[in-house]
């Protein structure tokens, strides 16, 4: 018997329809039109990221990743709170490294803790697989994100074409791609979420929301230094709404929640400690914050007091407090305490002009048009149309896309990294473009009153017809560019190199873990690398060996001493890698293959860098031509055709012939660099002091082994470092 029989007649057919027909009305068909294309967009974003996995195979990219990978699999083998007290030996030695208290954790815990589930649940997978696919699955909660924020902006029309944009937009892949296991791979959600989270607070003025974005806004913090972001332009959004008089309650409720809250929470990341209320990045929330309680406190008093008795006070309250703040600014002044953090708002164009070692990260340079077009191809033309639409309509949540919009140029514009939080923004504005001009000409037959014209019908639907196929184009265009270059831009691993022969077939090239696996089974497990900083993170997390420098460069002095060993003629660079116990070196050379991203190319970062600690030593004059030309061939400087680097990268380099498509090419003398098109200058190179112990098939990689002194050699060391030191001493003593 039916359960609805004993129901009269049209109840029966009300709950007949509502289980049956839910589908039929058109709210229905919406929700799983759009989930649908939710699912379709994150899975686009999942694909779209598995080039590098197919081509090569799941193996973690670049330099940083694989200290992520390291720090992760050293969580999930030992707990949280031995990964928090961690002394990292292999690093930076003879100092080591605090890993705990030196890096945002939010990454390791987030795949630690999908791995504890994923087992849990009995699927057995092994932590590098969910480091390798981490970026790829987190893209698809970005496209979600992204939806939220911009239906809370705009519409559901377009919040699903903002989806579907950075599900596959060349600027976002470039740091989410299978294998990418970095810090924006998850962080880019997570500043999404938090303001999805924050447009729903002051919209709503709900506490409930306000807690949630500080929540959103935590595990920010705990992911990615970019969260300095978040803390700086939801206070502008709270100062423009406050210029433009449109306080509410709602705002109030919503930012004294999150400020409060979100301090707190944020200062309980060790690596933050306590940042928010010391340095000058997060005064401006500090100051909003103080400044909307004093506004909402006079807002209270207007309602209270009479006209005169309010001037009277708001003139003695603007007194005080200027006094407090200037009584502020000279204490501050007078005891040191934030004279350095008061222009750390300049530091960074600073040090990225005057400060070598920031200046010779390629992330660090300015961005030029063409990696704007690049990276976002026709959004970059149509994103200034949905600003401009947004800010026709403006509202409060519209000011602040407004001015997430204008902070994200500027500041992708003075480093080409934060072209990663322009990313987001430009697709969520192209999509109110796109939305617009959609609604517009395809909706009007459903806006129309009255049947028009036949004439006047007839032209409007070729107009119709025509702006929507030249929109349609735009978008295949988009589609086929983000393909083209995730396929072939940023699906490459830095530890794998693919060549192609004339015929199109792919050689792989792996020099790099050919080395590094033979650094792990031939040499001592104690034993210490010296390189270039770019490979300390690949070398202890490939080799498992332990590092002089990394990628970590927050040792300046130190990472100049390498520096000044390989500008160094080889018995000074043997002084000077003998002081720091080196067993071996490892350098990059590209000559034979044409690799452009080798060690003699970086060579003159290293000299700077060890010039600027030892500028009696090093001068990076004494390295080029009379006629201030860089060469490795016979005009090339006398000092720089004998120092360590050049040395090591031409090792019995002149007595080989090059190949040309897998035959000698004979067109060329031995000896000839194809990365500089030069032959080098010094072919009788010997070594006194170092061994060569491997090279890599296609000389890529070279390993050095630094000899040890014999008992002549050890007892001359000892005598010099003693007369050094009773000169040093007595020259003390004397001054």
């Amino acid at each position: 018997m039916s359960s609805t029989s004993h129901l009269p007649p049209l109840k029966q057919r009300i709950t007949a329809s509502s289980l049956s027909g839910g589908l039929s009305q058109p709210a229905g068909w919406q929700s799983l039109l759009s989930f649908t294309i939710l699912f379709l967009a994150w899975l686009a974003g999942f694909s779209s990221r598995l080039f590098a996995v197919i081509r090569f195979e799941s193996i973690i990219h670049e330099f940083d990743p694989w200290f992520n990978y390291r720090s992760t699999h050293h969580l999930t083998t030992n707990g949280f709170y031995e990964f928090l007290n961690w002394f990292d030996e292999r690093a930076w030695y003879p100092l080591g490294r605090i890993v705990g208290g030196t890096v945002y954790p939010g990454l390791m815990v987030t795949a630690g803790l999908i791995h504890y589930v994923l087992n849990l649940l009995h699927v057995t997978v092994h932590i590098r697989d969910v480091c390798v696919f981490l970026a790829p699955v987190f893209s698809g909660l970005t496209s979600i994100s992204t939806f939220l924020l911009t239906r809370e902006l705009w519409n559901q029309g377009a919040g699903l074409l903002a989806a579907c944009f950075i599900a596959i937009v060349p600027g976002y892949i470039s740091r989410s791609v299978a294998g990418s296991f970095d810090n924006e791979g998850i962080a880019i959600f997570a500043l999404q979420f938090t303001y999805y989270l924050w447009v729903k607070s002051v919209k709503t003025g709900s506490v409930f929301w306000a807690i949630g974005c500080c929540l959103s806004y935590f595990y920010m913090v705990s992911a990615w230094g970019g969260y300095v972001f978040i803390i700086n332009l939801i206070p502008l959004h709270v100062f423009v709404l406050l210029l433009m008089q449109r306080f509410s309650r709602r705002v109030y409720i919503a930012y004294s929640t999150f400020y409060i809250i979100g301090l707190v929470l944020s200062m309980q990341i060790p690596f933050v400690g306590f940042q928010p209320i010391r340095t000058s990045e997060h005064m401006a929330a500090a100051g909003v914050f103080v400044l909307l309680q004093v506004y909402a406190f006079l807002q209270y008093l207007k309602d209270r007091l009479t006209r005169q008795e309010f001037q009277t006070l708001f003139f003695l309250g603007v007194s005080l407090a200027a006094g407090v703040v200037f009584l502020s600014v000279i204490y501050l002044t007078y005891t040191g305490e934030q004279r350095e953090e008061l222009s750390a708002g300049r530091r960074g164009d600073y040090a990225k002009i005057h400060i070598p070692i920031i200046a010779s990260v390629s992330e660090h340079q300015p961005t030029t048009w063409v990696s704007f077009f690049f990276d976002l191809h026709i959004l970059v033309c149509t994103f200034p149309a949905g600003l401009w639409f947004c800010i026709k309509n403006i509202n409060d949540e519209r000011v602040f896309v407004a001015l997430y919009a204008i902070s994200a140029v500027y500041f992708a514009g003075v480093m080409v990294r934060l072209m990663l939080t322009l990313t987001p923004v430009v697709c969520m504005l192209s999509a109110v473009a796109f939305s617009s001009v959609f609604e517009h000409y395809l909706g009007d037959d459903l806006k129309r009153q009255s049947p028009p014209a036949e004439d006047s019908s007839d032209e409007d639907d070729r107009k119709n017809s025509i702006v929507t196929m030249l929109m349609l184009m735009l978008l295949m265009m988009f589609a086929v560019h983000c393909t083209w270059v995730t396929s072939n831009a940023y699906s490459s691993p830095s530890v794998v190199l693919a060549s192609y022969n004339h015929d199109g077939s792919r050689n792989i090239l792996d020099d790099f873990r050919e080395a590094y696996y033979w650094l792990r089974q031939n040499t001592d497990e104690h034993a210490r690398v010296m390189s270039w900083w770019d490979y300390g993170y690949q070398i202890a997390g490939m080799a498992n060996r332990t590092t002089l420098v990394d990628n970590n460069t927050w040792n300046n002095s130190h990472i100049a001493l390498v520096g000044k060993a390989m500008s160094s003629n080889e018995t000074a660079a043997y002084e000077i890698m003998r002081s720091l116990d080196v067993d071996y070196v490892l350098i990059i050379f590209g000559g034979v293959i044409g690799y452009s991203g080798d060690d003699i190319n970086k060579f003159l970062w290293m000299v700077r860098i060890a010039e600027g600690e030892h500028p009696r030593d090093i001068r990076e004059s004494d390295y080029f031509t009379p006629q201030g030309e860089f060469r490795v061939d016979k005009a090339g400087s006398p000092t720089l055709l004998n120092c360590l680097m050049y040395k090591m990268s031409y090792y019995r380099f002149g007595e080989m012939q090059v190949r040309f498509r897998s035959a000698l090419d004979f067109r060329t003398p031995p000896g000839f660099d194809r990365t500089r098109n030069a032959e080098i200058g010094n072919k009788d190179i010997r070594l006194k002091h170092l061994e060569e112990a491997f090279t890599s098939e296609h000389w890529l990689v070279r390993i050095y082994k630094v000899k040890k002194l014999d008992n002549r050699d050890r007892l001359e060391h000892r005598l010099r470092s003693t007369d050094a030191a009773r000169q040093k001493y007595t020259s003390k003593k004397v001054g």
